[in-house]
This record gives C-alpha cells, sequence and structure tokens, in this order.
C-alpha cells in the first residue's frame, strides 16, 4: 500500500469510529506495525488533520471533519454496486429509488477507465415477493426510525396469538430473508423484536421520544454483543 493511500485509509478508519482508537487496532487493521502508524498520525496531525489524543491513550478524529470527493478503486465500486441491489432487492421502494440514484450520482464521477466496473458488474440481488409486500411497513417504520415516533403495531406472534403493542422503535435488522424491528416495548418494559411480515398494521403516533439510560439502541446492543454495529 502506498504510504499516501494508507494516510487515507487511516482518516477513514478514524471516521468510522465513534470511539478513540488505538495504534496497535490501526496497525492491525492496515497490517503495518504499531511505529509506522505513530509515525503516520504524527504526519497528519502536522499537516492539520484534526486528529485528537496521543500514544499509549487513543486517536480520534475530531467530528464534523470531512474530506473532499475522494476517487473509488475496482473493489469498492463492486461493494457499491452489490450494496445498492441488494436495497433495491429487499429494501422498500423509496429506499431503493436513493439505492439507484446514489449509484448514478457515483458514475457521474468516476473516470472512463472504472465506468466499466460498475456498468457491467455480475453481482446481483434479486427482489423477491416478500420484499414487495412488506415495502410500505418498512417505509413507515423506517420513517419512525429517523423522527423518533413511538409506533403503535398491530402484531401476529408465530403461535397465532394477536396483540397490541406501543414501542420505541430503535433499529431495523435485515437477516437475508427477513426484517425484524427492535424496539423498546411499553407493555414488557423491556427490548423486543418484531418480524416485519407479522405486523398485520403499524400506526406512526404522534408521540416523540429520546433515548434514556437503559432504553437506547445502543443498551439493547450491549446485551446482545453487539455494540460493535454502531462504530460503522
Amino acid at each position: 500500500m502506498r504510504r499516501a493511500d494508507r494516510l487515507f485509509q487511516i482518516i477513514q478508519l478514524l471516521r468510522r469510529r465513534r470511539r478513540a482508537v488505538t495504534a496497535r487496532w490501526l496497525a492491525e487493521q492496515l497490517e503495518v506495525s504499531e511505529r509506522t502508524i505513530y509515525r503516520d498520525v504524527r504526519d497528519l496531525m502536522t499537516s492539520g488533520t484534526p486528529i485528537e489524543g496521543e500514544a499509549g491513550v487513543g486517536y480520534q478524529l475530531r467530528r464534523g471533519y470531512d474530506l473532499p470527493p475522494l476517487m473509488f478503486d475496482a473493489e469498492e465500486i463492486q461493494a457499491l454496486v452489490l450494496g445498492a441491489r441488494i436495497v433495491r432487492g429487499f429494501a422498500d421502494h423509496r429506499l431503493a429509488k436513493a439505492a439507484a440514484q446514489a449509484l448514478s450520482k457515483i458514475e457521474n464521477v468516476l473516470p472512463k477507465r472504472l465506468k466499466p466496473v460498475l456498468e457491467e458488474s455480475t453481482l446481483f440481488a434479486v427482489r423477491t415477493r416478500e420484499a414487495e409486500e412488506l415495502s410500505e411497513t418498512l417505509e413507515t417504520v423506517r420513517g419512525a426510525l429517523m423522527t423518533k415516533n413511538k409506533l403503535r403495531l398491530a402484531y401476529r406472534r408465530e403461535d397465532g396469538e394477536a396483540s397490541s403493542r406501543t414501542v420505541r422503535p430503535l433499529g431495523a435488522f435485515f437477516w437475508g430473508r427477513r426484517w425484524t424491528l427492535t424496539a423498546w416495548c411499553e407493555l414488557r418494559r423491556d427490548f423486543r423484536s418484531f418480524r416485519l411480515d407479522r405486523m398485520e398494521g403499524v400506526d406512526v403516533l404522534g408521540d416523540t421520544f429520546a433515548d434514556e439510560e437503559g432504553k437506547s439502541l445502543r443498551d439493547y446492543l450491549v446485551t446482545v454483543g453487539g455494540e460493535s454495529l454502531l462504530d460503522h
């Protein structure tokens, strides 16, 4: 890896993490020595990159810092194409349209030599009937996740029992074939996961909520050992 590419990757890794990371962790990710990381971070800081921290403590990129538009390599383009096609295959109509628009924007800035990588990608995700049927429900859930509005669910469990729940939506998870909503259930006073395909009705309530200790998505992920999901 060229040094310029390594410096860029250090910035990208720091951007993706919400907490300070050690030189050892950066060295493992980039497969270089810690001494190399110390030198590179020092040079980045000297050049004006707003990295905070020090050796032995950890490094963190100041919030709000961004980089100018940068170019993708061939594998990154394939990853973006596949990601967009998975979104088109399994997400709701609005998100599918947004994915297509994002790819179009990327195509517009690609150099001529890389355009075939995007245009001729042979990685596909096929839209299923189940995804089509869940489109409206997923769009409603996504909207509530963004605005932090409570939801009232008409839900049917696997055993056929129907129930009505008022929940604080925290996160939507895609499991390859199924979508689930993780939420704080006001009836059970605990975290619960609900399959979107078992929701017989979803109403967005006027009540909004703020994160509370013990009731947030991070709290849930900590309980299941998945807190690293929030670092990307």
